[in-house]
């Protein structure tokens, strides 16, 4: 035998029907990946819903954005708890630093007169700086980020009422939308794009217009952007950069981690810090389009965000997940809350439909991941 032949023999083993190697099926696959159950679980509800809210305008344009843009404002969130809980932790703060990014931007701005983009500059420095501190607590002390993040969730939810009360007198603090007016970050974080394109499919009745003649949808709200933008980039990292596999790793075997050189703490803490990070940008969408902060706002969120991890496939104990998987957790979320809407189902519902659907995800995820650790 040749020194060439043994080469090949030896780079390609799978060639020479190396029985080390088995081989593994299309539908092994398909069953190996995270996001199957909430593609599935989408395709049931949109199925559903096609002829549930037949003809009640849910499925037009103006409808469409309806659901798309609350499937939009939870993806935000649900990326960064997805991301999170591949890690293997968990943030129960998103909804109340929601809140409270909220109002950072909101109180600078009307109390102390503040530039509007300076007041969002500090609001995410300052959500940041909470994300960090949460990590590095978890990190260091080795507590659970369960607990962690429970305590900074009624810390900021009572800042945020106090602070409020304390420089205005109100829960709500309005006249953001004034002061952001024909500003840049007013654009980026309420503004519409395409707007042009809508209006020339409604002169072609591609799309229905108003009363006044306006179409029914004048274009792409920014929220839709930012979710997208999340998404994608989210995906990315997850599945095509080295952070990516460090996420994984650190959420399946944090020890084995560390022994191969995987910088642990620096992933965990950095994706604390991206939590934050989509809560502000959740945050300043809502503050823009509503124009005001409420010491309410982002309530329970944290919890829809986590549920839309767990139907897109993410596993409680960490190592296994996807982006894409989250985004369709959120698309059914959106789709299910408007869907009630349309059909004029009790809203009610839709809390049990969501924890039918959390319970149903979870089953569903450790079979599958039995299945697929164990081989069979």
């Amino acid at each position: 035998m040749t020194e060439g032949a043994s080469a090949n023999l030896v780079v390609n083993p799978a060639a020479s029907g190396d029985e080390r190697l088995k081989p593994q099926s299309g539908f092994r696959r398909l069953l190996s990946r995270p996001e199957l159950g909430a593609a599935a679980g989408a395709a049931l509800v949109f199925l559903f819903f096609a002829f549930a809210a037949h003809g009640t305008g849910m499925f037009a344009a103006d409808g469409v954005l309806n659901w798309t843009t609350v499937s939009a404002q939870l993806m935000i969130i649900a990326v960064g708890a997805a991301l999170l809980m591949v890690a293997g932790e968990f943030d129960l703060s998103v909804g109340s630093m929601i809140g409270f990014a909220g109002m950072m931007i909101a109180l600078p701005t009307i109390v102390f007169h503040w530039p509007i983009t300076l007041s969002v500059i500090f609001a995410f420095a300052g959500a940041l700086l909470i994300g960090f501190i949460n990590g590095y607590l978890v990190i260091r002390t080795g507590l659970p980020s369960f607990i962690v993040t429970l305590a900074s969730l009624y810390i900021l939810r009572g800042l945020t009422i106090a602070l409020s009360i304390l420089f205005t007198n109100r829960t709500i603090v309005g006249g953001v939308k004034e002061a952001a007016e024909g500003t840049f970050v007013g654009f980026l974080f309420s503004g519409w794009i395409g707007q042009s394109f809508f209006s020339w499919l409604a002169d072609h009745d591609v799309i229905g217009t108003l009363r006044n003649g306006e179409p029914a949808v004048k274009g792409v709200p920014m929220v839709i952007v930012w979710a997208l933008v999340i998404a994608i980039l989210g995906h990315i990292v997850l599945a095509r950069t080295r952070f990516g596999n460090w996420i994984f790793a650190s959420g399946g075997d944090p020890n084995a981690a560390r022994n191969v050189g995987v910088p642990v703490g620096v992933v965990k803490v950095s994706l604390f810090m991206l939590t934050a990070f989509c809560a502000t940008v959740f945050a300043a969408c809502e503050v823009f389009e509503f124009g005001s902060a409420a010491s309410d706002r982002g309530l329970l969120k944290e919890f829809e965000a986590i549920i839309a991890a767990v139907i897109g496939g993410c596993l409680l104990t960490g190592g296994y997940g996807s982006v894409i998987g989250a985004c369709l957790g959120a698309l059914i979320f959106g789709v299910v809350q408007m869907g009630i809407l349309f059909t004029g189902a009790p809203n009610d519902w839709f809390r049990v439909f969501l924890g039918a659907m959390l319970l149903i995800a979870v089953l569903f995820n450790n079979l599958i991941r039995r299945r697929v650790v164990s081989g069979r």
